[in-house]
């Protein structure tokens, strides 16, 4: 038998928001990075950026932007997204500012609304990312 080790390690960063219980920020196993959802929440203060919905979807964005650069990643290498809105109805608000950030070719995507989402936040993101180079066919 010639099995090799998987290799899983912990990604954190202090420019992100800490982790608020029993979950890392991100886990990466071999080359794939899996990044716990991320709330519009200052990483400073762990409170809203405000209450408006484009504004928590850019500070999550940026969350994320700081995880996926602590693992060596970015935004290119990003294949799946999940977005949690609090109400379906701010769809194109949190789309609008999701394309400031992620660009063709774009990643697989679900979107749903949620009766709630922690801390009562409007939005949640979280993605799975490659880590390495990609080559697109």
């Amino acid at each position: 038998n010639m099995s090799r080790a998987i290799i899983r390690k912990i990604i954190n960063t202090s420019k992100a928001p800490a982790a608020i219980g029993a979950y890392s920020q991100a886990v990466q196993v071999d080359n794939t990075l899996y990044i716990s959802g991320q709330l519009g929440l200052c990483p400073e203060k762990m409170d809203f950026v405000s209450d408006d919905v484009s504004e928590q979807a850019k500070q999550a964005l940026t969350n994320m932007k700081h995880i996926l650069e602590a693992a060596g990643s970015s935004f290119n290498n990003v294949v799946k997204c999940t977005v949690l809105l609090k109400d379906i109805k701010d769809f194109g608000k949190v789309n609008d500012v999701y394309s400031q950030f992620l660009q063709a070719p774009f990643p697989a995507r679900a979107a749903y609304e949620c009766a709630n989402l922690p801390k009562y936040g409007l939005v949640e993101i979280e993605a799975v990312a490659m880590v390495g180079e990609i080559t697109d066919h």
